[in-house]
């Protein structure tokens, strides 16, 4: 297993991840961040503190071994939090998968932890996180795309300088 090749894969993942969702949070307001199109929706919010709740325990907990309980079932309850208070959120949660992901070495990668009562190396989850975390993504950028319509940034082509102005 080339352990530098799947390192670097998993961080610039990661990274762009967090680009992208950096991206349409900074085109919208504390309210639209916070808007849920029904009862049964996620807000922007939600899915921030969501994706940090499986970062705590997928990787604080499960590979760094530091003991986080976890309320999943909270982080989709209505909330409220600003613009700067999700940038940051989102910041801090893809600061820790990447400087996680530095540090593992081969034997980290096939240590496993129990997800579900199955027991998984954390490598398959560390890959498990990406594709859970782009979904979310996914969802992020369509209700951006949703409040802003015509006035919305395609986060997927890195702009140009002059595009920034």
């Amino acid at each position: 297993m080339d352990t530098e090749v799947i390192r670097e894969l998993l961080i610039h993942k990661f990274r762009e991840i967090e680009r992208r969702m950096l991206l349409a949070i900074h085109q919208l307001n504390d309210e639209e961040l916070n808007w849920r199109p029904n009862d049964s929706s996620n807000s922007i919010a939600n899915l921030i503190v969501h994706i940090r709740g499986n970062i705590d325990e997928r990787i604080v907990s499960g590979i760094q071994g530091h003991v986080i309980t976890r309320d999943r079932d909270a982080e989709f309850e209505p909330i409220y939090l600003s613009k700067e208070e999700l940038t940051k959120l989102t910041e801090e949660s893809f600061l820790i998968a990447t400087s996680t992901v530095a540090q593992l070495n081969e034997k980290h990668w096939q240590q496993t932890q129990l997800v579900r009562g199955k027991e998984r190396s954390h490598l398959d989850m560390l890959f498990q996180c990406a594709a859970h975390f782009s979904e979310h993504m996914g969802q992020i950028l369509y209700i951006a795309k949703l409040l802003k319509d015509d006035a919305y940034i395609a986060t997927s082509i890195p702009r140009r300088k002059a595009d920034k102005a």
